[in-house]
Order: structure tokens, then sequence, then C-alpha cells
């Protein structure tokens, strides 16, 4: 199975799909074989009689790849938690039907990015939660979180849960930065990796324009950031460079050229 990542957030609206498109696209650029997926969809917009999830078409642009059932296995009419979406339409979300489509993806690409619905206590079938989907999946975590006032608070609280039920959180990406911070933006993203004991793997601004220019735009931004190599060896996107004796960039005695010692 390919190495995965599943994407959270600390609310509804801090810019879940555009930060995992971003990294979708920043990871196709950089050669990676990468796929995407929206396991379940609320507020899908309707198209010819279908059902379409806009989430999930653009996480497939942004990897370039086909958005079919298997990227977005539920698809769901109504602006609702997905539990209760689900419910409207008589629908049962299964996670072995999501675990079996993530496993199909997972045999055609090397890295799948998993965007989830809301937070982490967002209700899928009765008790089950978003973070019952995560460990089922047995993948770590990347928390959006937004940036102003009382996202302290949502962010602790998302990775306290994560740590609680044993999954694995990678960083917070502090998503929507604005041009002009307050005094709560300015402080919050130093409290927050101070507090929730994962690192800040970035704080990507607000920026306007489509989504697709959006994520255009941000990943143009990361790929400048000098951090960026290493954000991404963080979040498993890609390995630790080897030199010719197969030794890791970290640890070579510069004895070789291979790794530019």
């Amino acid at each position: 199975m390919s190495r995965g990542l599943f994407v959270t957030g600390t609310d509804t609206g801090v810019g879940k799909t555009i930060v995992t498109a971003t990294l979708a696209r920043i990871l196709r650029l950089r050669g990676v074989n990468v796929g995407v997926m929206k396991p379940v969809t609320s507020g899908c917009v309707e198209r010819n009689g279908e059902l379409i999830s806009e989430d999930a078409e653009l996480l497939a642009w942004a990897a370039g790849i086909e958005c079919d059932d298997d990227v977005a296995p539920y698809r769901l009419r109504e602006p609702l938690a997905p539990v209760e979406a689900a419910q409207l339409e008589g629908v049962k979300i299964d996670f072995a039907r999501i675990a079996a489509c993530y496993q199909r993806l997972s045999a055609r690409h090397d890295f799948v990015l998993v965007e989830g619905a809301g937070g982490l206590m967002v209700p899928l079938n009765g008790g089950l939660l978003i973070a019952d989907l995560v460990t089922h999946l047995k993948l770590p975590l990347a928390v959006v979180a937004r940036p102003n006032l009382g996202t302290i608070n949502h962010s602790v609280l998302t990775c306290f849960a994560a740590g609680q039920m044993g999954i694995e959180v990678k960083g917070v990406i502090v998503n929507r930065f604005p041009a002009m911070p307050g005094l709560a933006e300015k402080g919050a993203p130093h409290q927050i990796g101070s507090l929730c004991g994962a690192p800040i793997l970035g704080i990507w601004n607000d920026l306007p324009g489509t989504p697709e220019q959006v994520v255009e735009t941000l990943a143009a931004e990361f790929n400048n950031d000098p951090k960026s190599d290493i954000i991404l060896r963080v979040l498993g996107g890609v390995e630790d460079s080897t030199c010719n004796t197969g030794s890791s960039a970290s640890s070579c005695s510069g004895s070789c050229t291979g790794c530019g010692a």
C-alpha cells in the first residue's frame, strides 16, 4: 500500500480543500505520482442529473487525475453533517467501502492525500466519527487551522483528541492568514506550535482568485520556501534524498559527491 496523509480541519470552512489541493499540486510538480480522495462530501451540486463533489474535482485537478468514484465515493446533496445528509437520502456510510476505494487508489499512486469533512469529531455513521475513519485507514494527520481568535482552543483540542485516539499528528498548517493581521492572528501560530505538540508546517496567505488560481499561487509560494523539502518529508510526501553510497543527505560524511555535501 502506498504512503498517505489524512487532512482534517479545526472547523468547517478553514480551507482544507485548498490546502489538500495545494499539497497535491506541489507533489505532482515534484514528480510524485499522487492520488487524492474526498471520502464524503455533503452539499454537492447537481449536473446533468448527477451529484458532483466540487471539492473532489479541485483535488483531482490539482493531482492531474480523473475524479472517479474512488476519489469521491459518497456524494450527498444537503450541506449538513454527513451523517444527517446521508440519512435524508437513505444512505449508510460504510467504512469498508471507503477503505476499498483507498486501497485501489494506493495501488495506482505512490502517495494518497485524503481530505476529511469538517473536523475530527464530525459524525459519519451513528457513533463513528471522522477520527474513527482516520484510524480505520491507519493514516497520519495534518491539521488545517484558521488564524483568527478562537483558533488556539480549536487547534489544541483537535490535536489532543487525535493523540487520545492514537493518531499521529504530523503538523499544523495555519491557512488564510490575512495580509494585515491583528494581534490575535499575530500570536496564534506561536501559541498553536507551543501547545499542540505538533509543529507549525506553514502559515499560508489568504489570497483572492478562483480556487485553481489560489492553489497555483500557494504552490509557487511553497516551492520558494527554503524549508519546503523538510516540510514535505515531515508530511511523508517525499523521501529523504540519498547520495550515491545510499546514505541519507543528513547522515552523509561528505566523502562522496552524490548528495552535494
